[in-house]
């Protein structure tokens, strides 16, 4: 065989040497013309096709199931069951290797990656994709385990020792904290008292060598294992606002994780980032954070942090960003008696590139808000703009008044979106069920979200025509002709509109059905998985979909704004690796499956 077959190409660059000898030698060149049926259930599979030139579909019946283009392959499940379910016909020219079965068969008891690359489920291929990322990928410092940081000895009192033996083995020990055991609580707890709570000791009033330590200590710790990932906890750290957790193998103590210590293992910028965003007095300063949260996303998602935790800690550093501005913004008064709240992508915690603004506020029942009201809002929207954010198009934010009312009036509002719905409403409601609160009283929001869920159940048709937005894109002609568009010249696949609203909308369209009050995808999918509402195999599909999706369009996101070019949300397929194509097929043909299934579940046909 000739010396240039890829072995750069998925599933053939995880072999060894060796297995590319075997290769080597167990190979053919095979050349087909237009039309040529390739593989079909009267043809009985004998080879691997690999794909040099030109495109081959694949079709069930007459429905185009699948496009293959260079250096992809096909059809190894056929190979392993014995027999094909579909026709493989070639598009144009095409010219493949085909690799012996025997080879194949060899090749897969040698290396579990190259089989489950080739046959398993989609999870399963997304998880030997992320392990066959490149040594620094491995080895991310935000996928380290937590124990490979620095952990400080973990010192510990008796919550009746006083407040200046405390101090004196806080200075002979030269640490910043004791962990505090309250034995005669009921039932036992354990705290931690730091030097930073040496001033409200003083303020006490009491004489130190009488104030017990467990009167000032926090309860109950912060605590992650230590075989837990850095990434969580930064993230926990992060949502508590804590300058440190203690470290756990099972139940047993084995140290104190600073802060400090953590990011300065890291270096990613989150933990300044926050600081930067509490410290600020001006919304300049607030300003310069913003901007360090885009390059702080591309650092991380360059080092190979998991994705799903890159949107949980950009939700953390938003929420605080908006909260900071808002309190920078609004009296306090008006602050105290009102919700502000984010909704969209932001709101279900996968926001990652700057989008939208999406937002609203709920003020109390009965406040008598500033006469300013107006120009507090235009100032906060104002605000978030100048930060990077974008105006909403549809103006859902708080500088609309149609998105900021008392309780009552908004409950009423949300209850005639959805009793008597139109296209526009039925949006609004959509947007609305994603709410998230980020200032303010969050009891307010989740009050305005119970009026909401209390009637959902009882209108069967209300809920079909909200779940039906499903619908609105990809049905005109196959995603496949957009992954493989055969020389046209925009071959772009918008991610967002064939892959990733249909799975989120569908997802929130059972949860508002079954009255889950989760807001993330991932969170409702699981919801929804132990409701006995969604198929526990699905729930598993849809989640690694969510997860690859959001992971090709920050890379595509990162990209454009590299090169200046403004974020799309758009996806290039001829950028992609042959196995990220492969994948993609798999993770868009997991949604039209799930689309299904709504159909069905919701009688969308009919309607």
């Amino acid at each position: 065989m000739p010396n240039a077959f890829n072995f750069s190409a998925s599933p053939f660059d995880c072999l060894t040497l060796e297995e590319r000898q075997l290769v080597r030698q167990s190979v053919n060149v095979g050349y087909y013309p237009a039309g040529a049926v390739l593989l079909a259930p009267h043809i009985p599979p004998t080879h691997l096709f690999i794909l040099i030139k030109g495109h081959v579909v694949q079709w069930d019946g007459e429905e185009r199931v699948s496009t293959y283009g260079p250096d992809d392959c096909f059809d190894g499940r056929a190979l392993l069951a014995g027999k094909v379910s579909d026709r493989f016909v070639a598009a144009e020219e095409v010219v493949a290797y085909e690799l012996r079965q025997q080879a194949v068969t060899e090749l897969i008891a040698s290396n579990a990656g190259f089989g489950a690359l080739l046959f398993s489920d989609l999870g399963q291929r997304l998880s030997a994709l992320s392990q066959r990322q490149d040594q620094h990928q491995l080895h991310a410092l935000t996928l380290a385990r937590v124990d490979e940081a620095y952990l400080r000895p973990a010192r510990e009192v008796d919550a009746g020792t006083d407040i200046v033996s405390v101090a004196r083995i806080l200075q002979t020990e030269r640490t910043h904290n004791v962990l505090v055991r309250d034995a005669r609580s009921e039932p036992p707890r354990l705290g931690i008292f730091t030097v930073a709570k040496l001033a409200q000791a003083i303020l006490d009033g009491r004489p130190l060598d009488q104030l017990p330590v467990g009167e000032l200590a926090d309860y109950p710790l912060l605590t992650v294992q230590r075989s837990d990932q850095i990434g969580d906890a930064m993230t926990l750290m992060l949502s508590h606002r804590a300058h440190r957790v203690v470290v756990l193998d099972g139940q047993r103590i084995v140290g104190v994780l600073e802060s400090l210590d953590l990011f300065s293992f890291l270096s990613n910028h989150s933990h300044l980032i926050s600081a930067q965003i509490e410290q600020a007095q001006a919304l300049d300063a607030l300003s310069q954070a913003a901007a360090q949260i885009t390059r702080m996303i591309a650092l991380m998602q360059r080092s190979g942090m998991r994705v799903a935790l890159i949107a949980k800690l950009v939700q953390q550093l938003n929420a605080q960003l908006f909260e900071r501005a808002w309190q920078l913004v609004a009296p306090a008064e008006l602050v105290a008696n009102s919700c502000l709240f984010v909704m969209g992508s932001e709101g279900r915690g996968e926001q990652l590139l700057k989008t939208d603004q999406d937002n609203g506020l709920i003020l109390r029942d009965g406040y008598m808000p500033p006469a300013d009201l107006d120009a507090i809002c235009a100032r906060f929207s104002q605000a978030l703009a100048d930060f990077g954010y974008p105006e909403c198009p549809g103006r859902i934010m708080v500088s609309n008044p149609d998105w900021r009312a008392p309780l009552a009036e908004f409950s009423r509002q949300l209850r005639e979106w959805l009793i008597l719905p139109d296209p526009d409403s039925l949006m609004k409601l959509a947007i609305f069920m994603d709410a998230h609160a980020v200032c303010g009283d969050a009891g307010l929001l989740r009050q305005a979200r119970e009026a909401v869920l209390a009637l959902a159940p009882d209108n069967q048709a209300v809920l079909a025509r909200f779940a039906s937005a499903i619908t609105a894109f990809g049905e005109s002609q196959g995603w496949w002709n957009k992954l493989f568009s055969l020389g046209e010249a925009d071959s772009g696949l918008d991610l967002k509109k064939e892959g990733i609203f249909p799975l989120v909308h569908g997802v929130r369209s059972l949860a508002l059905a079954r009255q889950l009050t989760e807001t993330g995808t991932v969170a409702r999918i699981a919801a929804l998985v132990a409701d006995g509402a969604l198929d526990a195999t699905m729930g598993a599909e849809l989640t690694d979909s969510l997860s690859f999706f959001m992971g090709l369009k920050l890379k595509a996101g990162l990209a454009e704004i590299d090169t200046g070019r403004t974020v799309t949300g758009r996806i290039d397929p001829a950028q992609l690796s042959p196995l990220e194509r492969d994948l993609l097929k798999d993770t868009l043909a997991a949604v039209k499956r799930f689309k299904a299934l709504l159909r069905q579940r919701f009688h969308l046909d009919a309607m």
